[in-house]
């Protein structure tokens, strides 16, 4: 077969240019640490990358908001916890004022104390993130939470929203605190039902019904908060839930006094109802029990109190059902009740109660801000399990990832090696072969 100069020619250039094409594509891939630069390299893994590759980035997505709810959660906590500390220093102070032997001046400044603590509360429910966004507004974050109404009481402005961050294919992680969950919807009294002084009902010596309130009670009786026994009893249809205790003392000729008390179902409190059946007699310190001892068989409601100290006649203290009762109201009632000059009127005895009664109630707002504490601490817990788990996730995916696209560099560079002397090996042969011309040997 005659072979012409031009085809020697194209063969040898085509030979180097296809060595030099597929040495340059070895070196492209060591430079990019990839075996698939283009789909055309490898159709079947460059697809299944693809689709790896979106997991991986949505994974990743999920990652930075675990992070993202985790530093908001941390950051909610931390003022959750100033605020347990300004709890138990207020709760501190106003077992302090609970001291008889005070005298106005000093419960004055007690409350002058507690006011400062109160603005400091204030401060506290008001704290901002980074980006300038108010914590505790729940969806109203450019609202500021608390504030004072025009009577000077404070006021929550926001609304019942927690902030979600979508931390997984299926799980939104409440990322914020609504204002009212933490402040505000703290239960009274024991947490079911609240004790309070019913006040002096002797009216021209005829006791309820039709009884008129007339102040606070004289005699030195201070109640508890009481508690509840048994629960499924509490829970009865037929348990009216509000009731009055109300003392009698009798003089005999002696002097002696015996005291009595009869207990209300106190629902109508203009026409109270007398359950107790009979005058029963009292003992201090021993527990009242809540019970209609009219009913056949008794009907025992489950729940009791207990008075000590020395009632008059005519005193009395209600039961009601717990309601809701904000930390700021519980700090403004026991600053109302230390600014309040104790004399005739306003007793010691009677400051002694409306202590007792705020003590209570600011155990329930411990409580209740110690419940949304360990809520946070679950919250960031579970945010831990979840990132150790997007984690392994994403590490599982760049080693699929990596199995699909990566580079097998010991091959490669031995391909590359290959390469390399095939191409000096067809450009040594060309220039060779371009010397065979007849004209070389003329």
């Amino acid at each position: 077969m005659r072979v012409s100069t031009s085809q020697i020619y194209d063969s040898g250039i085509s030979g180097i240019t296809s060595n030099q094409a597929t040495l340059y594509k070895t070196q492209a891939q060591l430079a990019a640490g990839r075996r698939v630069l283009t789909p055309s390299d490898d159709p079947v893994a460059s697809a299944r990358a693809l689709v790896v590759t979106q997991s991986l980035n949505v994974s990743e997505r999920y990652i930075e908001n675990q992070t993202t709810a985790n530093s908001s959660l941390a950051l909610v906590e931390g003022y959750t916890q100033s605020a347990v500390n300004l709890i138990q220093n207020v709760r501190e102070r106003l077992v302090e004022a609970g001291n008889t032997s005070l005298t106005n001046s000093d419960r004055q400044a007690i409350a002058t104390e507690l006011e400062a603590r109160l603005q400091e509360l204030v401060g506290l429910a008001n704290s901002q993130d980074g980006a300038g966004r108010y914590l505790f507004s729940g969806y109203m974050s450019s609202t500021t939470p608390f504030s004072a109404d025009s009577t000077g009481k404070i006021t929550y402005n926001g609304d019942s929203g927690e902030r979600l961050l979508q931390v997984e294919a299926t799980r939104f992680m409440p990322a914020s605190v609504a204002g009212d969950d933490l402040f505000v919807n703290s239960r009274m009294g024991n947490g079911t039902f609240e004790t309070r002084t019913g006040g002096n009902l002797s009216v021209n010596g005829a006791p309820p019904p039709a009884y008129t309130n007339n102040g606070y009670n004289t005699g030195t009786a201070m109640v508890t908060p009481g508690s509840v026994s048994d629960p499924a009893k509490w829970a009865s249809a037929n348990n009216p839930r509000d009731f009055m205790v109300r003392f009698s003392v009798a003089t005999a000729a002696d002097g002696t006094k015996t005291t009595t008390y009869r207990l209300y179902d106190n629902r109508n409190p203009a026409n109270p109802v007398d359950i107790s059946g009979a005058a029963q007699p009292y003992v201090a310190g021993q527990a009242i029990a809540l019970a209609d001892n009219t009913a056949v068989p008794v009907e025992d409601y489950g729940g009791s109190f207990i008075v000590k100290g020395a009632p008059n006649d005519g005193d009395s203290f209600t039961v009601t059902p717990s309601g809701t009762q904000s930390l700021f109201a519980t700090l403004e009632n026991a600053i109302a009740a230390l600014n309040t000059p104790v004399g005739t009127t306003y007793t010691s005895t009677q400051l002694v109660n409306d202590i007792a009664a705020e003590l209570s109630n600011i155990d329930q707002n411990l409580d209740n801000v110690n419940r949304v504490q360990a809520k946070l601490g679950a919250r960031m817990n579970e945010l831990d399990s979840l990132q150790a788990t997007s984690e392994s996730v994403s590490v599982q995916y760049k080693t699929t990832i990596s199995g699909l696209v990566d580079l097998d560099y010991a091959k490669a560079i031995s391909d590359f090696a290959k390469q390399q002397t095939q191409l000096e090996a067809a450009q040594a042969s060309y220039a060779k072969i371009m010397q065979l011309g007849l004209f070389n040997y003329l």
